[in-house]
């Protein structure tokens, strides 16, 4: 007598929801549970961090124009951070929040993660919902942005000439800005790196457990496909980073006597270190994955050896008595035949290149338009116009 099947409760988790901030945005009612009022938080936030740096440089009288080389309004590192970037990193909540959690669904609805590894599965959620919500991890968030990220603004990221917000000595303005939006804009950051972070751990959790990998899923990833697709849910965080570069490199263009091709060796470099960053953790279930095609080839192999000699001993060597029209055995030849071709194309990583162009460009879109500083927009366009087609 067979025991009925106990159905799989099939685990919900959230990359964003829960923490520190997340219940502060709960609490000034800029957020509805779960990710409600998004237009609210944007705007509440860069009103704190670029409002007040409007008003502090008018009332300094480095609004634009004054006695600085850098003001306010010209600034262009300051507006791509706190007007475009910013706003996609707090976007960037709803889309993660929304994709991720059907991934985590996927390895359970697919199949993926095997009943009895069940405890373990739902072992690795809790572990990321812990750290999603610790304080110590976003004190720690706090401490590092006052100490290291300030030091690092300010030696490495702030123009050193006369600006709006100071120079050598800070402005009232300037306060803001170094004290308030500069760390406010870091916190946001460094809290996705740690997000993401935590999205890494649980994939590596999973990936220790025994997990069902068909080598003939259609996907060519062993039905991991979903995976690689799940990382264009990140596209908005690297294109923030690409912003943020570009509104840099920007400023150093017009005020610092520097060019686009000065930079292309730190835009190359930040391009690959955040495919890199985004793909490379998706290399845990490779072993699983090569394993599994190593396997599919093996069996499939000799499935097929079997088929086709007694194929070749029916309809070629044989007398077979029945009509070939319309005979299955030839269509059965062909699917198997579809069959090894996917085990054989299989990729021992859950991710193609369609997913690797994407998130480039994702991250070099911010850089395009500093290609006007180089060319006319008309001859730029001819350029692309020429490499399209």
């Amino acid at each position: 007598m067979h025991k009925p099947k106990i159905p799989q409760e099939t685990p919900d988790f959230s990359l964003v929801l829960g923490g520190p901030l997340y219940q502060l945005y709960l609490r000034s009612h800029i957020a509805q549970p779960p990710l409600g009022l998004i237009h609210r938080r944007i705007l509440a936030i860069t009103l704190i961090v670029w409002l007040p740096l409007l008003l502090l440089s008018a009332l300094g009288g480095n609004l634009l124009g004054g006695d600085v080389k850098v003001d306010f309004l010209h600034d262009i590192d300051a507006h791509i951070r706190f007007l475009i970037a910013l706003p996609v990193l707090i976007a960037a909540e709803l889309i993660v929040h929304q994709r991720v959690r059907l991934v985590v669904r996927q390895f359970v609805d697919g199949g993926i993660v095997v009943p009895e590894e069940m405890p373990k599965f739902r072992a690795a959620i809790n572990s990321a919902v812990r750290l999603r919500n610790s304080v110590v991890l976003e004190v720690a968030l706090i401490v590092l942005v006052y100490t290291f990220g300030h030091w690092a603004w300010q030696d490495q990221m702030a123009l050193q000439t006369a600006t709006w917000f100071g120079g050598p000595g800070l402005t009232l303005a300037g306060y803001w800005y170094a004290y308030v939006s500069i760390p406010i804009f870091q916190f946001i950051l460094l809290r996705w790196y740690l997000r993401l972070f935590i999205w890494f751990w649980f994939l590596w959790r999973v990936s220790r457990l025994n997990l069902r990998i068909t080598a003939t899923h259609p996907d060519c990833a062993g039905g991991l496909g979903f995976l690689g697709d799940s990382t264009h849910a990140f596209a908005p965080l690297l294109f923030a980073q690409g912003a943020l570069l570009a509104g840099l490199i920007a400023n150093r263009i017009f005020y610092g006597e520097q060019t686009l091709l000065d930079f292309k060796m730190e835009a190359g470099v930040l391009i690959v270190f955040f495919i890199v960053f985004i793909l490379g953790p998706l290399c845990v279930f490779t072993s699983h994955l090569a394993r599994a095609r190593r396997q599919g080839a093996r069996e499939y192999g000799a499935f097929a050896a079997r088929y086709v000699q007694g194929f070749e001993d029916k309809w070629i060597r044989g007398s077979a008595d029945e009509q070939l029209l319309g005979t299955g055995d030839i269509q059965s030849l062909a699917d198997l035949g579809n069959s090894y071709e996917v085990v054989r194309k299989m990729r021992v990583v859950p991710f193609g290149l369609d997913d690797v162009i994407a998130l480039v460009a994702a991250t070099a879109a911010p850089l395009l338009p500093l290609a006007l500083t180089m060319m006319p927009l008309v001859d730029l366009v001819g350029h692309l116009l020429k490499i399209v087609f």
